[in-house]
């Protein structure tokens, strides 16, 4: 993967936190979404990701003096793709779907789209480590 393709990968994840947090909260007033999983998706929790957001953009350019910061994102990403895991696994989908489309589409690839971007950090991190 080349430098030009890491730096917009980094701004790839902080748009698809951003832009999908924004559109399906509905600009943070879809209460479906925020009750399905209040702990992780409140509204303290929709800013939160959109702040993770902005700090993915904000290293793009200089994530090759930044190695431990991309293990945080790592694990930042694993900790959403557990807590995604979870919800599929005691949830249904339906329910949600039902109450407001936008929320059933959010639930259905947020842990997908978390897990494939922690592995790109855990290759950015890994790449940064033999170098």
């Amino acid at each position: 993967m080349t430098d030009k393709m890491i730096r917009m990968g980094f701004i790839l994840a902080g748009l698809s936190n951003i832009l999908g947090v924004a559109i399906c909260s509905k600009f943070l007033t879809n209460d479906v979404l925020k009750d399905t999983q209040p702990a992780v998706m409140g509204g303290f929790g929709l800013i939160a990701i959109m702040l993770w957001g902005l700090a993915y953009i904000s290293v793009a350019n200089r994530y090759e003096t930044l190695k431990w910061l991309i293990a945080v994102f790592a694990i930042e990403k694993l900790a959403y793709v557990a807590a995604w895991v979870s919800f599929m696994s005691s949830q249904s989908l339906e329910g949600v779907y039902n109450q407001d489309f936008l929320a059933g589409v959010f639930f259905t690839i947020y842990g997908v789209n978390d897990f494939v971007f922690m592995l790109f950090f855990v290759y950015v991190f890994a790449r940064k480590t033999k170098s």
